[in-house]
């Protein structure tokens, strides 16, 4: 550095004595040489004579440089440092044929610490791992996991409509049917797939879904189907109650009809398309949106607008506007569908072929078990779970039943909460934030309907995507419901209102009065399944946080339920993004609400949104798991 022109003259003299000082130093230390010290009479720097500037100015620069060398070094090694030395690479290694094993709630701070070590999770703070991977998720897993999800294919293709499987030639049979059946037996159910020339199929890959029910009792149970990819399949069904029991058996989609689904999810992400308002002083735009960079967007003039958020770097595209920067993105909406489907394609999902019951007629006597009797098909009479409904469950199959329409569970000991005051009870004290869809909106409408202490604030929010917030100052209250952000189709509403799951999580001090419940699946059966691995893979690292931060809060997941059966929601689309969520979270000590089997097996009509009854039942077993006993 140069010295300064403007400095006084004693500043000036005292930096002058000191580089002579340093120039005498330095002298008197080149004298230590073979062990010994030679005497040397270094010329000193004497003021006022002729002979320092040149000498002393010399050593003052070599010293300057050298400090200033070693301060630059000093921070390279920290940026070095901060940029590589505490990533500690991570690869999640998934066995999904390994069952998790049931954890009681007394270990579940024990369970959250193994996790912060486990090499399944990500342990760095959210900020950090954003910067470097915004998915969250290795690809190990994601092959892992998309591997477990894979469908079985037709061997040929396909020409025409009556190669498919159809339910009206298809048939079922009871394997080694017995005269009588006790509570708690085991009964199968062949099913033997044909085409619609009465072929029988050689291959896998149909989406059956089969129940016991019996519709006086209002009893019913989930049957788990099972494909032998040889063109027949197994449903199990266990009996639950006493009376008749009826097997129920349909067809939801054709092996043929589901490569229809699964290639529009993969190829074709922006069938369903979103609509960006910008808003500038005197004028707006409005312009297509999605959360890929599709071909649709790309043959736009001007594209695009890229959005991603800083905390889970989820991207979103806008279309530029003509007028307007790109910040001036205010509003978001649903746009349209817009899915090309061939001819073929058409009649494959066409309603005639789609979510159709089997012929047939099977029905079976079931009578209170004899202890004594040696006949019985079963060893022991299934008891109902006594256990506190907790994180850590196993989960069988079935997961419960219905009967008089109730649901009794068979993980946990459920409760009933048929009076407000009971509910008011059990939420004492509690803070409970609900995040998803219009499937989990629909909870919080149960509660502000059933308790009348339940105070909706009027936040002048959209009632469709929220957010919504109810409190009732007597029991200390507070609940809230808001959409799990983008993408979502609804109507148009400010873009600040979407937030992220992740977000909100990470937001959160969490503790024993905290509530956390979310879903995510209906908005996103049209985009490829690497996209909600990886939007699922960011709500783990932020729910892991949470429960390392503040292990005594509650996390629930609804699952996904039965409903759509087209191109843009089919229930096998839901299915497999079920399955999906289940495996990315079964390492974790949350609770997963089985509503799956709950809508699959009830007596209503399939609704994406279920039933009130239904909705009820699930419900109760949420609040099961908030007061357990």
């Amino acid at each position: 550095m140069r010295p300064s022109p403007v400095l006084d003259d004693g500043h000036e003299r005292r930096q002058e004595d000191w580089a002579c000082t340093l120039r005498g130093r330095t002298a008197r230390a080149e004298q230590r040489v073979g062990g010994g010290l030679r005497h040397m009479s270094p010329e000193p720097c004497l003021l006022g004579t002729t002979s320092w500037a040149p000498q002393c100015l010399i050593y003052w620069r070599t010293w300057k440089q050298l400090i200033r060398l070693v301060i630059i070094l000093t921070w390279v090694c920290l940026a070095i440092f901060w940029l590589f030395g505490e990533q500690q690479p991570v690869h999640i290694k998934s066995n999904i044929a390994r069952k998790t094993e049931s954890m009681p709630a007394t270990s579940m701070d024990r369970r959250v610490a193994n996790l912060s070590n486990s090499p399944t999770v990500f342990q760095s703070d959210s900020a950090h791992i954003a910067s470097v991977d915004p998915t969250f998720i290795s690809p190990e897993e994601l092959q892992t996991i998309e591997k477990a999800l894979e469908w079985p294919a037709p061997p040929t293709s396909m020409i025409a409509a009556h190669q498919a499987t159809s339910p009206y030639t298809s048939s079922y049979s009871l394997q080694n049917l017995h005269k009588s059946y006790s509570v708690g037996d085991v009964i199968t159910a062949i099913i033997t797939a044909r085409d619609g020339l009465k072929n029988s199929k050689v291959y896998g890959g149909d989406f059956f879904q089969a129940k016991l029910f019996n519709a006086e009792l209002k009893a019913s149970v989930y049957g788990e189907v099972v494909d032998h990819h040889n063109g027949t399949y197994t449903a199990t069904f266990k009996l639950l109650w006493e009376g008749q029991a009826s097997v129920s058996i349909r067809l939801i989609h054709s092996s043929e009809a589901v490569q229809v689904l699964l290639r529009h999810r993969e190829r074709d992400p922006d069938k369903v398309f979103f609509v960006g308002v910008f808003r500038g002083v005197d004028h707006q735009e409005k312009v297509v949106c999605n959360a890929q960079r599709s071909e649709r967007l790309l043959k736009a003039s001007q594209c695009c607008c890229e959005y991603k958020h800083p905390t889970t770097g989820e991207l979103w595209f806008c279309r530029r506007p003509s007028h307007l920067p790109c910040s001036a993105w205010v509003d978001h909406g649903m746009g349209g569908y817009q899915a090309q489907l061939s001819k073929l394609d058409s009649t494959l999902l066409h309603r005639n072929y789609t979510n159709k019951y089997l012929p047939g007629d099977i029905t079976v006597s079931v009578s209170h078990r004899d202890q004594n009797s040696s006949k019985s098909l079963h060893k022991k009479t299934p008891k109902l779970r006594i256990v506190k409904c907790v994180p850590g469950l196993d989960t069988p199959s079935p997961v419960g039943f219905y009967l008089h329409d109730n649901w009794t569970s068979l993980m946990c000991h459920a409760q009933s909460f048929p009076t407000a005051n009971q509910i008011a009870r059990c939420l004492k004290d509690k803070q409970v934030l609900m995040m998803g869809d219009s499937t989990l909106r629909q909870w919080f409408e149960y509660l502000l309907k059933t308790v009348p202490t339940l105070k909706k604030l009027n936040l002048y929010t959209s009632a469709q995507s929220g957010p919504l917030e109810a409190v009732d100052t007597g029991n200390n209250i507070r609940l809230v419901w808001r959409a799990h952000g983008l993408p979502i189709r609804t109507f148009m509403i400010p873009r600040a209102d979407l937030h992220y799951i992740a977000s909100e999580v990470d937001a959160l001090a969490g503790g024993q009065h905290s509530v956390v419940v979310f879903t995510i699946w209906a908005h996103f059966t049209t985009f490829p399944l690497a996209t909600y691995l990886k939007r699922l893979a960011g709500i783990r690292r932020s729910v892991l946080a949470l429960l390392q931060r503040a292990p005594q809060t509650l996390v629930l997941i609804k699952s996904a339920n039965m409903g759509y059966k087209d191109i843009y929601g089919s229930d096998w689309l839901s299915w497999q993004l079920d399955c999906a969520l289940r495996m990315m979270f079964r390492e974790l000590p949350v609770v997963i609400i089985d509503v799956w089997q709950m809508t699959s097996c009830h007596y209503s009509p399939d609704n994406i949104h279920p039933s009130q009854e239904v909705i009820q039942n699930e419900v109760d077993l949420f609040l099961s798991f908030v007061c357990p006993r």
